[in-house]
């Protein structure tokens, strides 16, 4: 099923696709391949922060839902080496690149349709956009089962590239009000701090003894007033964990509300995300209100500016070969299971 949403900043017409099947609803516009909706119909729930007409998602900037990429988070100094050349990239916070650039995938349109339990996207970003080589070709699928939505998102380039997804959906699973009762688990030993302009510096920290140290199941505001640096200089968590493990495997167990939210990739680490700079003026779904620290962002991804480190993983995708990143959302009425320790 799918229907009208509006027209975007450059007068075309925007549609909205729907799933739904007994236990969960979703929506998905063409905008931004951006998840719109995501509805526990045993409660009446929606547990994502979203809006009812794309004239919102043009606006803002804070990336509620959209599919980020060419490269999620930061890339310092919007500059980069590949393929034996420097390349200057879209600034478009401060003196880094965010997200893709000023014109990430978050504000472009995809070519869309449903085939059966799955809403496909597809677009193609052309060699320099944003500053980035090749002609990439790019499909995201979100499909929706009994355990929740499973996105995949594929690319193909004729040149070498950088190519590392995310999806930047915001998350309450009360609906609404405050995250900081939200327990939460990420099965990490290591995070990453960030500098004075929000990138992270390459380093990990063992999160042992750190108000960052989420091994065993916590509530994500019990640190929040925190004396500790990198905590007051973001307001609460807006960092980068390196993930224990390779290929799809669960990287964070969110819990409130007598419900369970697990977040699942093949991607190396998760952006953990509290909200922090959400101030109340934007207002979505049910009239709500998205509020300071009312949502929690689990995103994974490729370490932060990592093409220009070393020691991580890179997003590099070589021409011809096709990757295929994989983040999934499983929701589950909470059993009261005990969480794992390592």
């Amino acid at each position: 099923m799918k229907k009208q949403f509006g027209h975007n900043q450059h007068g075309e017409p925007v549609t909205l696709y729907l799933l739904e099947n007994d236990r969960f609803r979703i929506a998905v516009t063409d905008y931004g391949a951006t998840l719109v909706s995501f509805i526990d119909k045993n409660r009446d729930l929606e547990l994502v922060a979203g809006f009812d007409d794309v004239e919102h998602y043009v606006q803002h900037t804070a990336h509620f839902g959209s599919t980020i990429g060419r490269v999620a988070n930061r890339i310092k100094d919007a500059k980069f080496d590949l393929n034996g050349r420097t390349y200057h990239v879209s600034a478009n916070k401060g003196n880094n690149s965010l997200h893709g650039g000023a014109v990430g995938f978050d504000k472009r349109m995809f070519q869309g349709r449903v085939e059966d339990n799955r809403i496909v996207l597809t677009a193609t970003s052309p060699d320099g956009e944003e500053g980035y080589p090749g002609n990439l070709q790019v499909q995201v699928t979100y499909r929706l089962d009994e355990r929740g939505i499973h996105i995949e998102c594929e690319g193909v380039s004729d040149q070498t590239t950088l190519f590392g997804t995310t999806n930047h959906s915001y998350f309450n699973l009360n609906g609404n009000g405050s995250i900081a009762g939200h327990r939460v688990q990420l099965f990490a030993d290591a995070y990453a701090p960030n500098d004075e302009t929000g990138t992270a510096t390459g380093d990990l920290v063992l999160c042992e003894n750190t108000p960052f140290d989420f091994r065993n199941e916590k509530e994500i505001g019990a640190d929040f007033n925190s004396a500790d640096e990198q905590i007051r200089m973001t307001r609460g968590y807006d960092h980068h964990y390196s993930i224990q493990g390779s290929g799809l495997r669960t990287m964070a167990v969110c819990r409130a509300n007598g419900l369970r939210l697990e977040t699942r990739s093949n991607l190396p680490g998760i952006h953990f995300y509290t909200g922090n700079f959400l101030d109340g003026s934007y207002v979505g779904h049910r009239g709500v209100a998205y509020g300071y620290h009312e949502r929690v962002c689990f995103e994974p991804e490729y370490y932060p500016n990592a093409i220009n480190y070393e020691t991580h993983e890179k997003p590099v995708l070589k021409a011809g070969e096709h990757a295929v990143q994989i983040i999934e959302y499983w929701l589950d009425d909470d059993k009261e299971e005990e969480s794992s320790t390592f």
